[in-house]
Protein backbone atom coordinates (compact mmCIF):
# COMPACT_ATOMS: atom_id res chain seq x y z
CA UNK A 1 0.00 0.00 0.00
CA UNK A 2 2.73 2.33 0.75
CA UNK A 3 4.95 1.73 -2.11
CA UNK A 4 1.76 2.20 -4.41
CA UNK A 5 1.17 5.68 -2.65
CA UNK A 6 4.40 6.71 -3.03
CA UNK A 7 4.90 6.17 -6.56
CA UNK A 8 1.64 8.18 -7.31
CA UNK A 9 2.89 10.94 -4.69
CA UNK A 10 6.20 10.89 -6.90
CA UNK A 11 3.94 11.24 -10.06
CA UNK A 12 1.87 14.09 -8.63
CA UNK A 13 4.89 16.08 -7.45
CA UNK A 14 6.43 15.85 -11.07
CA UNK A 15 3.63 16.98 -12.50
CA UNK A 16 2.60 19.67 -10.08
CA UNK A 17 5.83 21.03 -10.76
CA UNK A 18 5.59 20.39 -14.65
CA UNK A 19 2.10 22.81 -14.36
CA UNK A 20 3.90 25.26 -11.85
CA UNK A 21 6.95 25.59 -14.26
CA UNK A 22 4.22 26.56 -16.78
CA UNK A 23 2.54 28.65 -14.94
CA UNK A 24 5.30 30.76 -14.29
CA UNK A 25 6.33 31.17 -18.19
CA UNK A 26 2.60 31.99 -19.00
CA UNK A 27 2.61 34.79 -16.22
CA UNK A 28 5.96 35.68 -16.43
CA UNK A 29 6.78 35.90 -13.33
CA UNK A 30 10.17 36.84 -12.76
CA UNK A 31 13.12 34.56 -12.00
CA UNK A 32 13.85 36.01 -8.50
CA UNK A 33 10.38 35.15 -7.62
CA UNK A 34 9.86 31.44 -8.97
CA UNK A 35 11.79 29.55 -6.33
CA UNK A 36 9.57 31.08 -3.75
CA UNK A 37 6.66 29.96 -5.96
CA UNK A 38 7.76 26.67 -6.63
CA UNK A 39 8.57 26.08 -3.33
CA UNK A 40 5.09 27.33 -2.06
CA UNK A 41 3.52 24.88 -4.14
CA UNK A 42 5.23 21.96 -3.26
CA UNK A 43 4.86 22.28 0.51
CA UNK A 44 1.30 22.43 0.24
CA UNK A 45 0.96 19.99 -2.19
CA UNK A 46 3.17 17.64 0.02
CA UNK A 47 1.01 18.46 2.78
CA UNK A 48 -2.04 17.41 0.91
CA UNK A 49 -0.62 14.05 0.36
CA UNK A 50 1.04 13.69 4.06
CA UNK A 51 -2.61 14.17 5.42
CA UNK A 52 -4.62 12.21 2.20
CA UNK A 53 -2.00 9.17 3.65
CA UNK A 54 -3.02 9.68 7.22
CA UNK A 55 -7.00 9.59 6.20
CA UNK A 56 -6.56 6.28 4.06
CA UNK A 57 -4.26 4.79 6.47
CA UNK A 58 -6.72 5.35 9.34
CA UNK A 59 -9.67 4.94 7.73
Amino acid sequence: MISIFIVFAIFILFYVNKMTYSLCIQKEIPDERQPKVFRTINVLITILLISSYVEILFT
